[in-house]
């Protein structure tokens, strides 16, 4: 099997599988919760992008990997989980913890769909090892955190079901 069919195939697989743990344990919990929470959970899982920076370290990837799509990847994900943190610092000021979860989902999920864009136009698939020890993050964690970005969006434009707004203004009045 050659490198890139090998990294396509891992990168499919990766989706499955937390497609699927997703679809039987990671939903049914975010939907048991109020939107703020769910956003929270969301949030704390990419305040880890910060470890998207170890695609610039010397000596995790090999220097041969490009450097435009290292840095961007790099900084994207750096980006990203900053704002991650700051929605989660600002969740008491409710209208500033809503614009950091946009923030977040947008430059984060825009960060994921360039940087495949990216990998495609390097030949990253045919070059996976050039990846060295940073390999796993797109086999392993991007797959959740687009399937995690893509959810939080259709959260953000889902009506609230009445029940929680009536439970809102409940909570608003008392």
């Amino acid at each position: 099997m050659s490198i890139e069919l090998l990294f396509q195939t891992h990168l499919v697989l990766g989706y499955v599988a937390w497609l699927l743990c997703f679809g039987a344990y990671i939903l049914p919990w975010l939907k048991s919760m109020d939107r703020v929470k769910t956003h929270r959970a969301i949030a704390t899982l990419h305040s880890f992008r910060f470890f998207g920076l170890v695609f610039i370290l010397p000596g995790v990837v090999s220097p041969n990997l490009p450097a435009s799509f290292a840095s961007f990847a790099a900084y994207g994900d750096f980006a990203t989980g900053l704002l991650a943190m700051l929605a989660l610092i600002t969740i008491r000021i409710r209208s500033v913890f809503w614009l950091f979860v946009v923030a977040f989902n947008l430059v984060g999920i825009t960060d994921l769909i360039l940087d495949y864009y990216q990998a495609i136009q390097v030949g990253l698939p045919a070059r996976a090892g050039e990846l060295g020890a940073t390999y796993a993050i797109p086999i392993i964690y991007v797959p959740l955190l687009m399937i995690t970005h893509v959810f939080a969006f259709y959260l953000l434009v889902r009506p609230e079901p009445k029940t929680a707004q009536s439970l809102t203004a409940d909570a608003a009045v008392s």
